[in-house]
């Protein structure tokens, strides 16, 4: 059985950072691309960032570039997202997502290229 854990959400003021973590078991980890959503009231999800199973091919939205960061520790089935500078409009949940039928991001990694998703860590980000 595939579980998809994140953590580290939280209340955080206007130019303050967080980190999340995302923890999969029941699935090949190293083998597996893996990506942070978010998704805000009233809005879709979308896509923040995505590694490639070795790690070294990351992706980011452009809203997110040179303030956020991901990296994964693959002996720890452990996927991080390091979030610096935050904003009021960061403010979402974020979903941790993982394709472990192909290693690599896509360009836009859509929603559909994952298979497992986390229930979600709710950032917000005060004014």
């Amino acid at each position: 059985q595939v579980q998809v854990v994140e953590s580290g959400g939280g209340l955080v003021q206007a130019g303050g950072s967080l980190r999340l973590s995302c923890t999969a078991s029941g699935l090949t980890f190293d083998d597996s691309a893996m990506a942070w959503f978010r998704q805000a009231p009233g809005k879709e999800r979308e896509g923040v960032s995505c590694i490639s199973w070795s790690g070294r091919s990351t992706y980011y939205a452009d809203s997110v570039k040179g303030r956020f960061t991901t990296s994964r520790d693959n002996a720890k089935n452990t996927l991080y997202l390091q979030m610096n500078s935050l904003k009021p409009e960061d403010t979402a949940m974020y979903y941790c997502a993982a394709d472990p039928v192909f290693g690599y991001c896509s360009g836009s990694w859509p929603v559909a290229d994952f298979g497992y998703w986390g229930q979600g860590t709710q950032v917000t980000v005060s004014s």
